[in-house]
């Protein structure tokens, strides 16, 4: 963990942890995900744990919306449901961006928290090989 990272309103102090320990020792921008139609912020989740990418759904209204840019490589992914051991699949869900020296994303993180019993987990991660990146920090 860095004294510079970054953790957006509204992160549980957990999953803010435990997402901050998958940023590899660099600089972390840690953001939650809220429905943008209902302010929700439980999700079913569909992630592609292969080539990286994620696509959430709000519990509360059924909006969906698609994680930094999972949209653009979406047609050849595999996606599956994100489920829980204890067999939830409804999560908060919060996405670590970890930033190179130049303030660029270089990696996406989703990191996820049951709902029912806490459990927390990386359910995708993917790098990002492309400039410039700042529309990627508000795709939550």
């Amino acid at each position: 963990m860095q004294a510079d990272d970054q953790v957006g309103d509204g992160v549980s102090a957990e999953l803010a942890a435990f997402l901050r320990d998958a940023g590899g020792g660099r600089l972390v921008k840690i953001a939650p995900s809220v429905c943008s139609a209902c302010d929700g912020r439980v999700f079913f989740v569909l992630v592609d744990d292969i080539e990286g990418g994620a696509e959430r759904e709000c519990s509360a209204c059924g909006s969906r919306a698609f994680i930094a840019d999972s949209e653009e490589f979406w047609e050849d992914a595999d996606p599956r449901a994100a489920g829980c051991p204890c067999g939830s699949e409804e999560f908060e869900a919060a996405i670590a961006f970890s930033l190179a020296d130049d303030g660029s994303v270089r990696w996406v993180t989703v990191g996820l928290r049951c709902r029912q019993d806490g459990v927390l987990g990386v359910y995708a991660d993917w790098k990002i090989d492309y400039s410039p990146t700042d529309h990627l920090l508000s795709m939550v």
